[in-house]
Protein backbone atom coordinates (compact mmCIF):
# COMPACT_ATOMS: atom_id res chain seq x y z
CA UNK A 1 0.00 0.00 0.00
CA UNK A 2 1.38 3.97 -0.06
CA UNK A 3 3.95 3.85 2.08
CA UNK A 4 5.59 7.28 0.17
CA UNK A 5 6.36 9.91 2.56
CA UNK A 6 4.50 13.04 1.20
CA UNK A 7 8.19 15.17 2.02
CA UNK A 8 9.27 13.69 -1.56
CA UNK A 9 6.85 13.77 -4.40
CA UNK A 10 5.94 16.30 -7.79
CA UNK A 11 5.75 16.86 -11.03
CA UNK A 12 8.05 18.70 -13.40
CA UNK A 13 5.82 22.01 -14.87
CA UNK A 14 6.34 24.91 -15.58
CA UNK A 15 6.33 27.32 -12.79
CA UNK A 16 3.81 30.39 -13.86
CA UNK A 17 5.06 34.20 -12.43
CA UNK A 18 7.88 32.29 -10.66
CA UNK A 19 11.49 33.97 -10.23
CA UNK A 20 14.64 33.90 -12.40
CA UNK A 21 15.75 29.80 -11.74
CA UNK A 22 18.71 29.50 -9.48
CA UNK A 23 21.75 27.60 -10.74
CA UNK A 24 22.62 24.73 -8.87
CA UNK A 25 26.44 24.58 -10.29
CA UNK A 26 27.44 25.51 -7.11
CA UNK A 27 26.02 23.27 -5.07
CA UNK A 28 26.61 20.42 -7.56
CA UNK A 29 30.92 21.32 -7.31
CA UNK A 30 30.59 20.16 -3.06
CA UNK A 31 30.47 16.59 -4.45
CA UNK A 32 30.88 14.66 -7.79
CA UNK A 33 29.94 11.06 -9.16
CA UNK A 34 30.78 7.97 -8.24
CA UNK A 35 34.63 7.44 -9.02
CA UNK A 36 34.70 6.49 -12.41
CA UNK A 37 31.93 8.41 -13.68
CA UNK A 38 28.73 6.96 -15.03
CA UNK A 39 28.43 3.84 -17.58
CA UNK A 40 29.25 5.19 -21.38
CA UNK A 41 26.12 3.21 -22.16
CA UNK A 42 23.64 5.54 -20.27
CA UNK A 43 25.39 8.25 -21.27
CA UNK A 44 24.21 7.95 -24.73
CA UNK A 45 20.72 6.76 -23.73
CA UNK A 46 20.62 10.34 -22.15
CA UNK A 47 22.31 11.76 -24.88
CA UNK A 48 19.80 10.37 -27.74
CA UNK A 49 16.24 10.15 -25.57
CA UNK A 50 17.36 14.03 -23.65
CA UNK A 51 18.65 15.29 -27.02
CA UNK A 52 21.69 16.63 -25.04
CA UNK A 53 25.34 16.13 -25.82
CA UNK A 54 27.49 13.91 -23.82
CA UNK A 55 29.26 16.84 -21.73
CA UNK A 56 25.76 17.91 -21.10
CA UNK A 57 24.76 14.42 -19.77
CA UNK A 58 27.44 14.35 -17.16
CA UNK A 59 26.85 17.40 -15.99
CA UNK A 60 23.51 16.58 -15.29
CA UNK A 61 24.05 13.79 -13.57
CA UNK A 62 26.35 15.89 -11.27
CA UNK A 63 23.47 18.01 -10.43
CA UNK A 64 20.84 15.76 -9.79
CA UNK A 65 23.34 14.60 -7.38
CA UNK A 66 23.36 17.34 -5.38
CA UNK A 67 20.17 18.76 -5.85
CA UNK A 68 19.15 15.10 -3.88
CA UNK A 69 21.11 16.01 -1.16
CA UNK A 70 19.82 19.42 -1.21
CA UNK A 71 16.61 18.74 -0.92
CA UNK A 72 17.08 15.98 1.88
CA UNK A 73 19.03 19.36 3.92
CA UNK A 74 16.25 21.54 2.96
CA UNK A 75 13.36 18.82 3.86
CA UNK A 76 14.95 18.57 7.28
CA UNK A 77 15.04 21.65 8.48
CA UNK A 78 11.51 23.17 6.58
CA UNK A 79 9.57 20.46 8.98
CA UNK A 80 5.79 20.49 8.65
CA UNK A 81 6.08 23.87 6.47
CA UNK A 82 7.48 21.33 3.32
CA UNK A 83 5.90 21.45 0.48
CA UNK A 84 8.09 19.36 -2.16
CA UNK A 85 10.22 20.18 -4.76
CA UNK A 86 11.14 19.37 -8.57
CA UNK A 87 14.16 20.56 -10.95
CA UNK A 88 13.43 22.65 -14.05
CA UNK A 89 13.20 20.43 -17.09
CA UNK A 90 16.78 20.63 -17.73
CA UNK A 91 18.07 20.20 -14.31
CA UNK A 92 19.83 23.33 -13.91
CA UNK A 93 17.25 24.44 -11.07
CA UNK A 94 15.58 23.85 -8.09
CA UNK A 95 12.20 25.28 -6.53
CA UNK A 96 11.42 24.37 -3.24
CA UNK A 97 8.29 25.01 -2.10
CA UNK A 98 7.18 25.73 1.61
CA UNK A 99 4.49 26.94 3.83
CA UNK A 100 6.08 29.68 6.11
CA UNK A 101 7.56 32.76 3.96
CA UNK A 102 10.20 33.19 6.71
CA UNK A 103 12.07 29.96 4.71
CA UNK A 104 12.29 31.43 1.64
CA UNK A 105 16.03 33.60 2.25
CA UNK A 106 17.13 29.66 3.80
CA UNK A 107 15.98 27.84 0.73
CA UNK A 108 17.98 30.66 -1.51
CA UNK A 109 20.80 30.44 0.45
CA UNK A 110 21.36 26.50 -0.53
CA UNK A 111 21.07 27.58 -4.39
CA UNK A 112 17.44 26.76 -4.80
CA UNK A 113 14.18 29.15 -5.71
CA UNK A 114 11.43 29.10 -3.17
CA UNK A 115 8.06 29.16 -3.63
CA UNK A 116 5.11 30.24 -1.43
CA UNK A 117 2.51 27.88 -1.22
CA UNK A 118 -0.93 27.24 0.36
CA UNK A 119 -0.94 23.50 1.25
CA UNK A 120 2.28 21.56 2.69
CA UNK A 121 3.12 18.07 1.28
CA UNK A 122 1.38 16.35 3.84
CA UNK A 123 -1.30 18.33 3.39
CA UNK A 124 -1.45 17.14 -0.39
CA UNK A 125 -0.66 13.52 1.07
CA UNK A 126 -3.59 13.27 3.14
CA UNK A 127 -5.90 14.56 0.01
CA UNK A 128 -4.27 11.75 -1.99
CA UNK A 129 -4.51 9.28 1.14
CA UNK A 130 -8.31 10.08 0.82
CA UNK A 131 -8.37 9.29 -3.27
CA UNK A 132 -6.57 5.80 -2.12
CA UNK A 133 -9.12 4.40 0.55
CA UNK A 134 -11.91 5.38 -1.53
CA UNK A 135 -10.02 3.74 -4.61
CA UNK A 136 -12.53 1.00 -5.18
CA UNK A 137 -15.52 3.70 -6.39
CA UNK A 138 -13.47 5.33 -9.37
CA UNK A 139 -14.57 4.44 -12.51
CA UNK A 140 -13.07 2.31 -15.19
CA UNK A 141 -12.48 5.63 -17.29
CA UNK A 142 -10.24 7.29 -14.03
CA UNK A 143 -6.50 5.84 -14.85
CA UNK A 144 -4.92 7.09 -11.72
CA UNK A 145 -3.94 10.25 -9.42
CA UNK A 146 -0.41 11.61 -7.89
CA UNK A 147 0.28 14.49 -6.65
CA UNK A 148 1.71 17.59 -8.57
CA UNK A 149 3.64 19.88 -5.53
CA UNK A 150 5.12 22.02 -8.46
CA UNK A 151 0.82 23.34 -8.66
CA UNK A 152 0.02 22.13 -4.79
CA UNK A 153 -2.86 20.25 -5.47
CA UNK A 154 -3.35 16.82 -6.36
CA UNK A 155 -3.99 15.61 -10.23
CA UNK A 156 -6.85 13.30 -11.32
CA UNK A 157 -6.42 11.63 -14.53
CA UNK A 158 -9.34 11.24 -16.49
CA UNK A 159 -10.29 9.86 -20.21
CA UNK A 160 -12.47 11.60 -22.17
CA UNK A 161 -15.89 11.92 -21.09
CA UNK A 162 -14.52 10.92 -17.68
CA UNK A 163 -13.98 14.79 -15.99
CA UNK A 164 -17.14 14.68 -13.97
CA UNK A 165 -17.06 11.37 -12.53
CA UNK A 166 -13.31 12.39 -11.86
CA UNK A 167 -15.08 15.73 -10.01
CA UNK A 168 -17.62 13.59 -8.18
CA UNK A 169 -14.87 10.84 -7.41
CA UNK A 170 -13.16 13.44 -5.64
CA UNK A 171 -16.14 14.97 -4.07
CA UNK A 172 -17.02 11.71 -2.39
CA UNK A 173 -13.96 10.87 -0.86
CA UNK A 174 -13.86 13.66 0.76
CA UNK A 175 -11.51 15.70 -0.90
CA UNK A 176 -11.60 19.78 -0.92
CA UNK A 177 -12.46 20.84 -4.46
CA UNK A 178 -9.81 23.41 -4.59
CA UNK A 179 -6.91 20.79 -3.78
CA UNK A 180 -7.70 18.85 -6.50
CA UNK A 181 -7.22 19.32 -10.37
CA UNK A 182 -8.63 17.31 -13.04
CA UNK A 183 -6.22 16.58 -16.07
CA UNK A 184 -7.83 14.83 -19.22
CA UNK A 185 -5.64 11.97 -20.51
CA UNK A 186 -5.74 9.57 -22.72
CA UNK A 187 -4.02 6.99 -20.46
CA UNK A 188 -5.10 3.11 -19.91
CA UNK A 189 -2.37 1.77 -17.98
CA UNK A 190 -2.16 -1.89 -17.66
CA UNK A 191 0.37 -4.01 -16.35
CA UNK A 192 3.25 -5.30 -18.44
CA UNK A 193 3.94 -9.27 -17.75
CA UNK A 194 3.46 -12.13 -19.68
CA UNK A 195 6.65 -11.09 -22.57
CA UNK A 196 10.04 -11.14 -21.96
CA UNK A 197 11.65 -8.44 -19.87
CA UNK A 198 14.91 -7.30 -19.20
CA UNK A 199 16.89 -10.32 -18.08
CA UNK A 200 14.33 -12.41 -18.51
CA UNK A 201 12.99 -15.48 -16.33
CA UNK A 202 9.64 -17.38 -16.42
CA UNK A 203 7.09 -18.05 -13.51
CA UNK A 204 5.62 -21.77 -14.01
CA UNK A 205 7.37 -22.29 -16.77
CA UNK A 206 4.81 -19.98 -18.56
CA UNK A 207 4.72 -16.19 -18.16
CA UNK A 208 7.68 -14.26 -18.72
CA UNK A 209 8.85 -10.83 -16.60
CA UNK A 210 12.06 -9.03 -15.72
CA UNK A 211 14.57 -9.27 -13.28
CA UNK A 212 15.06 -5.83 -11.41
CA UNK A 213 18.11 -5.39 -9.03
CA UNK A 214 19.70 -7.72 -7.53
CA UNK A 215 19.57 -8.55 -3.78
CA UNK A 216 21.26 -10.49 -1.21
CA UNK A 217 20.15 -14.24 -2.16
CA UNK A 218 18.15 -13.34 -4.80
CA UNK A 219 16.34 -10.48 -6.94
CA UNK A 220 13.26 -8.20 -6.72
CA UNK A 221 10.86 -7.71 -9.82
CA UNK A 222 7.05 -6.77 -10.22
CA UNK A 223 4.42 -8.30 -7.77
CA UNK A 224 2.11 -8.91 -10.91
CA UNK A 225 4.83 -11.01 -12.56
CA UNK A 226 3.96 -13.88 -9.57
CA UNK A 227 2.52 -14.96 -6.36
CA UNK A 228 4.17 -16.25 -3.73
CA UNK A 229 5.61 -19.88 -3.83
CA UNK A 230 5.50 -19.94 -7.96
CA UNK A 231 8.98 -21.56 -9.17
CA UNK A 232 11.14 -19.48 -11.80
CA UNK A 233 13.30 -20.23 -14.28
CA UNK A 234 16.02 -18.41 -15.53
CA UNK A 235 17.24 -16.85 -19.54
CA UNK A 236 18.44 -20.49 -19.97
CA UNK A 237 15.19 -22.26 -18.79
CA UNK A 238 17.64 -23.47 -15.93
CA UNK A 239 15.46 -23.99 -12.27
CA UNK A 240 16.45 -20.68 -10.87
CA UNK A 241 13.98 -19.92 -7.50
CA UNK A 242 10.95 -19.31 -5.64
CA UNK A 243 8.97 -16.18 -5.34
CA UNK A 244 9.15 -15.46 -1.28
CA UNK A 245 6.87 -12.55 -1.19
CA UNK A 246 4.53 -10.58 -3.62
CA UNK A 247 1.93 -7.79 -3.43
CA UNK A 248 -0.16 -6.75 -6.64
CA UNK A 249 -2.52 -4.75 -6.07
CA UNK A 250 -2.18 -1.98 -3.65
CA UNK A 251 1.84 -2.51 -4.51
CA UNK A 252 3.57 -3.77 -7.41
CA UNK A 253 6.80 -5.79 -6.38
CA UNK A 254 8.04 -9.29 -6.07
CA UNK A 255 11.11 -11.14 -4.30
CA UNK A 256 12.64 -13.96 -5.67
CA UNK A 257 15.01 -16.36 -4.07
CA UNK A 258 17.65 -18.26 -5.83
CA UNK A 259 19.61 -21.12 -5.71
CA UNK A 260 22.77 -21.69 -5.03
CA UNK A 261 23.14 -22.07 -9.23
CA UNK A 262 22.33 -18.18 -9.47
CA UNK A 263 24.75 -15.59 -8.44
CA UNK A 264 23.38 -12.47 -8.05
CA UNK A 265 25.46 -9.20 -8.95
CA UNK A 266 25.45 -5.51 -9.55
CA UNK A 267 24.66 -4.84 -13.01
CA UNK A 268 22.10 -3.80 -15.42
CA UNK A 269 22.09 -5.60 -18.89
CA UNK A 270 21.80 -2.30 -21.20
CA UNK A 271 20.73 -4.46 -24.51
CA UNK A 272 24.05 -3.28 -26.35
CA UNK A 273 26.27 -5.95 -25.47
CA UNK A 274 27.53 -4.46 -21.70
CA UNK A 275 25.99 -3.82 -18.47
CA UNK A 276 25.79 -1.31 -15.99
CA UNK A 277 27.02 -1.12 -12.71
CA UNK A 278 24.43 -0.29 -9.64
CA UNK A 279 26.69 1.78 -7.11
CA UNK A 280 23.51 2.51 -4.33
CA UNK A 281 19.55 3.50 -4.25
CA UNK A 282 19.62 7.20 -3.27
CA UNK A 283 16.20 8.14 -4.41
CA UNK A 284 16.37 10.88 -7.37
CA UNK A 285 14.07 13.85 -7.03
CA UNK A 286 11.02 14.90 -9.72
CA UNK A 287 12.83 16.23 -12.88
CA UNK A 288 15.44 14.20 -12.79
CA UNK A 289 16.35 12.39 -15.85
CA UNK A 290 15.72 8.38 -15.41
CA UNK A 291 16.41 5.19 -17.66
CA UNK A 292 14.23 2.30 -17.97
CA UNK A 293 16.03 -1.73 -19.02
CA UNK A 294 13.67 -4.00 -20.51
CA UNK A 295 14.46 -6.65 -23.59
CA UNK A 296 11.14 -6.16 -25.15
CA UNK A 297 12.50 -2.33 -26.35
CA UNK A 298 15.91 -2.02 -24.83
CA UNK A 299 16.40 0.90 -22.84
CA UNK A 300 14.90 4.20 -22.86
CA UNK A 301 15.47 7.12 -20.88
CA UNK A 302 13.31 10.71 -19.60
CA UNK A 303 12.55 12.30 -16.71
CA UNK A 304 10.64 11.88 -13.06
CA UNK A 305 7.34 13.71 -13.35
CA UNK A 306 5.88 12.57 -10.02
CA UNK A 307 5.91 10.12 -7.13
CA UNK A 308 3.40 9.27 -4.88
CA UNK A 309 0.91 8.50 -8.14
CA UNK A 310 -1.77 6.19 -7.64
CA UNK A 311 -2.51 3.65 -10.96
CA UNK A 312 -6.24 2.50 -11.21
CA UNK A 313 -5.25 -0.66 -13.08
CA UNK A 314 -8.19 -3.12 -14.23
CA UNK A 315 -6.91 -5.34 -11.90
CA UNK A 316 -6.77 -2.98 -8.73
CA UNK A 317 -5.27 0.20 -7.19
CA UNK A 318 -1.79 0.11 -6.80
CA UNK A 319 -0.67 3.37 -4.94
CA UNK A 320 3.21 4.31 -4.15
CA UNK A 321 4.21 4.88 -7.52
CA UNK A 322 6.99 6.56 -9.66
CA UNK A 323 5.56 8.37 -12.48
CA UNK A 324 7.85 9.29 -15.96
CA UNK A 325 7.47 10.05 -19.46
CA UNK A 326 9.89 7.06 -20.50
CA UNK A 327 8.32 4.88 -23.54
CA UNK A 328 7.81 1.08 -22.14
CA UNK A 329 5.91 -1.93 -23.81
CA UNK A 330 4.24 -5.32 -22.40
CA UNK A 331 7.65 -7.45 -21.60
CA UNK A 332 9.55 -4.78 -19.79
CA UNK A 333 7.82 -5.60 -17.04
CA UNK A 334 9.81 -5.47 -13.33
CA UNK A 335 12.77 -4.49 -15.41
CA UNK A 336 15.33 -2.01 -13.78
CA UNK A 337 15.15 2.05 -13.49
CA UNK A 338 18.17 3.44 -12.63
CA UNK A 339 19.15 7.28 -12.19
CA UNK A 340 23.08 7.71 -13.07
CA UNK A 341 24.43 4.57 -11.05
CA UNK A 342 21.68 4.63 -8.24
CA UNK A 343 18.86 1.44 -8.34
CA UNK A 344 15.31 3.73 -8.22
CA UNK A 345 13.08 0.66 -9.02
CA UNK A 346 11.07 -1.64 -10.77
CA UNK A 347 8.99 -1.66 -13.89
CA UNK A 348 4.89 -1.90 -12.65
CA UNK A 349 3.49 -0.37 -16.15
CA UNK A 350 1.93 2.19 -18.27
CA UNK A 351 0.40 3.52 -21.53
CA UNK A 352 1.43 4.66 -24.87
CA UNK A 353 4.54 2.58 -26.45
CA UNK A 354 8.30 3.63 -27.68
CA UNK A 355 6.61 4.17 -31.05
CA UNK A 356 4.62 7.06 -30.09
CA UNK A 357 6.05 7.47 -26.58
CA UNK A 358 3.97 6.92 -23.40
CA UNK A 359 4.02 7.07 -19.65
CA UNK A 360 5.12 4.49 -17.57
CA UNK A 361 5.26 4.02 -13.67
CA UNK A 362 7.61 2.14 -11.78
CA UNK A 363 7.53 0.59 -7.85
CA UNK A 364 10.23 2.70 -5.94
CA UNK A 365 13.28 0.00 -4.90
CA UNK A 366 13.16 1.77 -1.36
CA UNK A 367 9.63 -0.06 -0.33
CA UNK A 368 10.88 -3.27 -1.19
CA UNK A 369 13.73 -3.34 0.49
CA UNK A 370 11.89 -1.72 3.61
CA UNK A 371 9.34 -3.85 3.66
CA UNK A 372 11.19 -7.07 2.88
CA UNK A 373 14.28 -5.96 5.06
CA UNK A 374 16.19 -6.94 2.08
CA UNK A 375 20.31 -5.97 1.28
CA UNK A 376 20.57 -4.09 -2.21
CA UNK A 377 24.17 -6.00 -3.93
CA UNK A 378 26.40 -3.15 -5.14
CA UNK A 379 29.40 -2.52 -7.48
CA UNK A 380 31.93 -2.04 -5.13
CA UNK A 381 31.64 -5.66 -3.99
CA UNK A 382 29.78 -4.09 -0.59
CA UNK A 383 26.24 -4.30 0.32
CA UNK A 384 23.72 -1.73 0.87
CA UNK A 385 21.78 -2.36 4.56
CA UNK A 386 18.18 -2.44 4.42
CA UNK A 387 17.02 1.25 4.60
CA UNK A 388 15.93 1.96 8.18
CA UNK A 389 17.42 -1.04 9.43
CA UNK A 390 21.42 -2.08 10.72
CA UNK A 391 20.38 -5.78 10.36
CA UNK A 392 20.84 -8.24 7.40
CA UNK A 393 17.66 -9.92 6.39
CA UNK A 394 16.71 -13.30 8.41
CA UNK A 395 18.14 -16.05 6.34
CA UNK A 396 17.87 -20.18 6.89
CA UNK A 397 21.04 -22.29 7.88
CA UNK A 398 22.88 -23.41 4.87
CA UNK A 399 22.48 -26.56 3.57
CA UNK A 400 23.88 -27.51 0.36
CA UNK A 401 23.98 -30.77 -1.21
CA UNK A 402 27.80 -31.37 -0.95
CA UNK A 403 29.81 -32.92 -4.51
CA UNK A 404 30.59 -36.47 -4.08
CA UNK A 405 34.09 -36.52 -3.98
CA UNK A 406 36.41 -32.76 -3.28
CA UNK A 407 39.36 -31.85 -0.74
CA UNK A 408 37.14 -30.45 1.09
CA UNK A 409 34.82 -32.46 2.11
CA UNK A 410 36.08 -32.97 5.97
CA UNK A 411 34.81 -29.08 6.75
CA UNK A 412 31.04 -28.69 7.82
CA UNK A 413 29.60 -27.06 5.32
CA UNK A 414 30.24 -27.81 1.45
CA UNK A 415 29.46 -25.96 -1.67
CA UNK A 416 30.29 -25.54 -4.93
CA UNK A 417 30.43 -22.59 -7.79
CA UNK A 418 31.85 -21.72 -10.85
CA UNK A 419 34.28 -18.35 -11.82
CA UNK A 420 33.66 -17.70 -15.84
CA UNK A 421 36.00 -14.91 -16.04
CA UNK A 422 39.24 -13.59 -14.85
CA UNK A 423 37.70 -10.47 -12.32
CA UNK A 424 34.61 -12.18 -11.25
CA UNK A 425 33.99 -12.86 -7.82
CA UNK A 426 31.09 -14.69 -6.25
CA UNK A 427 29.28 -15.21 -2.05
CA UNK A 428 28.85 -18.25 -0.38
CA UNK A 429 27.17 -20.16 0.74
CA UNK A 430 24.74 -19.47 -2.62
CA UNK A 431 24.91 -15.82 -2.66
CA UNK A 432 24.04 -15.49 1.31
CA UNK A 433 25.62 -15.16 4.30
CA UNK A 434 25.59 -17.75 7.70
CA UNK A 435 25.29 -16.73 11.34
CA UNK A 436 27.52 -17.84 14.03
CA UNK A 437 25.75 -18.27 17.40
CA UNK A 438 29.10 -18.32 19.35
CA UNK A 439 32.58 -17.10 19.01
CA UNK A 440 35.59 -19.08 18.41
CA UNK A 441 37.67 -20.47 15.35
CA UNK A 442 36.20 -20.61 11.83
CA UNK A 443 37.98 -22.18 9.66
CA UNK A 444 37.48 -22.70 5.84
CA UNK A 445 39.03 -24.36 2.54
CA UNK A 446 38.99 -23.93 -1.25
CA UNK A 447 39.90 -26.14 -3.99
CA UNK A 448 39.97 -24.85 -7.32
CA UNK A 449 40.74 -25.57 -10.88
CA UNK A 450 44.54 -26.09 -11.91
CA UNK A 451 46.46 -23.69 -13.52
CA UNK A 452 44.32 -20.65 -11.86
CA UNK A 453 44.73 -18.30 -9.17
CA UNK A 454 41.73 -17.72 -6.99
CA UNK A 455 41.82 -15.86 -3.57
CA UNK A 456 39.31 -16.24 -0.74
CA UNK A 457 37.90 -14.08 1.93
CA UNK A 458 35.93 -13.86 5.21
CA UNK A 459 33.85 -10.63 5.45
CA UNK A 460 31.49 -9.80 8.40
CA UNK A 461 28.55 -7.40 8.61
CA UNK A 462 29.12 -4.66 10.97
CA UNK A 463 25.51 -3.25 11.28
CA UNK A 464 26.35 -1.23 7.87
CA UNK A 465 28.02 -2.70 5.62
CA UNK A 466 30.60 -6.08 4.59
CA UNK A 467 33.70 -5.75 6.35
CA UNK A 468 36.42 -8.10 5.46
CA UNK A 469 38.34 -9.82 8.37
CA UNK A 470 40.31 -12.11 7.22
CA UNK A 471 41.63 -13.46 3.47
CA UNK A 472 44.00 -16.28 1.80
CA UNK A 473 45.43 -14.80 -1.36
CA UNK A 474 48.27 -17.51 -2.16
CA UNK A 475 49.48 -18.38 -5.71
CA UNK A 476 46.93 -20.76 -6.57
CA UNK A 477 43.56 -21.93 -6.92
CA UNK A 478 43.42 -23.84 -3.62
CA UNK A 479 43.43 -21.94 -0.29
CA UNK A 480 42.95 -22.41 3.56
CA UNK A 481 41.61 -19.87 5.78
CA UNK A 482 41.70 -19.91 9.51
CA UNK A 483 39.63 -17.12 11.66
CA UNK A 484 39.41 -16.51 15.45
CA UNK A 485 36.13 -13.75 16.14
CA UNK A 486 32.99 -13.40 17.54
CA UNK A 487 29.61 -14.38 17.07
CA UNK A 488 28.03 -12.26 14.05
CA UNK A 489 26.84 -13.06 10.49
CA UNK A 490 29.83 -13.47 7.85
CA UNK A 491 29.88 -14.70 4.16
CA UNK A 492 32.81 -16.23 1.94
CA UNK A 493 33.92 -14.31 -0.94
CA UNK A 494 36.04 -16.30 -3.87
CA UNK A 495 37.64 -14.46 -6.29
CA UNK A 496 39.57 -15.07 -9.87
CA UNK A 497 42.60 -13.50 -10.01
CA UNK A 498 43.77 -14.98 -13.10
CA UNK A 499 41.70 -17.97 -14.66
CA UNK A 500 38.47 -20.03 -14.53
CA UNK A 501 36.51 -22.84 -13.70
CA UNK A 502 34.93 -24.62 -10.89
CA UNK A 503 35.71 -24.59 -7.34
CA UNK A 504 34.54 -26.49 -4.14
CA UNK A 505 34.74 -24.10 -0.69
CA UNK A 506 33.94 -25.98 2.56
CA UNK A 507 33.82 -24.01 5.87
CA UNK A 508 32.75 -24.01 9.75
CA UNK A 509 30.10 -22.66 11.20
CA UNK A 510 30.69 -22.42 14.93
Amino acid sequence: MDRRRALTIGLVVATAGAAAAVTIPAVATTRGPAPGGPEPELLSALQRDLGISQEQARTRLTTERAATRTIADLKRGAADAWAGAWLSADATSLTVAVTDPALAERVRAAGAEPKVVTRSAADLDTVKSALDTNSDEAAPNLPGWYVDVANNTVVVLANKGGEAAAREFAADAGAPAESVRVVSTEEAPTPFFDVRGADPFFINSAARCSIGFSVVGGFVTAGHCGQVGAPTTGFNQEAQGTFTASSFPGDDWGVVEVNGDWTPRPVVNDFNGGEVTVAGAEEAPVGASICRSGSTTGTFCGVVQAKNATVNYPEGTVTGLTRTDVCAEPGDSGGSWMSGDQAQGVTSGGSGNCTVGGTTFFQPLTEILQVNQLTLVTSNGEVAPPPGGDTPPATEEPAPEPPATNACADEEVTVAGALSRTGTRQSQPNGRFFRTAAGGQQTACLDGPDGADFDLYLQRFNGQAWQTVARATGPGSDETLTFNGNAGVYRYRVQSETGTGDYTLGFSTP
